[in-house]
């Protein structure tokens, strides 16, 4: 039923209640729901690509689904919207931020195919000297 409003939502504010607060405890709870999660990164729905990435942060705080996080940057990773990015970068810095260890050489790995902005954002909770050597 949640997921049916994502077709409703015509601001990031409004996005981020439903999927953060809703649909990201319910993907964390059975993990079985991941799998409509890839089904929204194909989607053309702005909201439904965002969704897709903002859906498993509560997982990521959990240090779950690391495959499925970067399979996920797969496929979002040339998107070109800038909802869609930043929604890319907060999960890369919440994985980044619980999960550095696995988290850091991906970044390192995906560097100079990603956006900058996906990047910075994926940075922000890194060490001055971490960061650096991902954005440079």
């Amino acid at each position: 039923m949640f997921a049916s409003w994502l077709d409703r939502i015509s601001s990031w504010a409004d996005h981020d209640g439903l999927v953060h607060d809703l649909i990201a405890p319910m993907v964390a709870r059975k993990a079985v729901r991941i799998k409509e999660v890839f089904r929204w990164a194909k989607s053309p729905s702005r909201w439904r690509r965002r969704a897709a990435c903002v859906a498993l942060i509560r997982g990521a705080r959990e240090r779950r689904f690391f495959p499925e996080i970067v399979r996920l940057s797969g496929m979002l990773l040339k998107d070109q919207d800038d909802m869609v990015q930043k929604g890319l970068g907060w999960l890369l810095r919440e994985t980044a931020k619980y999960d550095p260890k696995r988290t850091v050489p991906y970044l390192m790995k995906i560097r100079a195919r990603a956006p900058r902005l996906v990047l910075r954002t994926a940075c922000e909770t890194l060490s001055a000297a971490v960061r650096k050597q991902v954005l440079s």
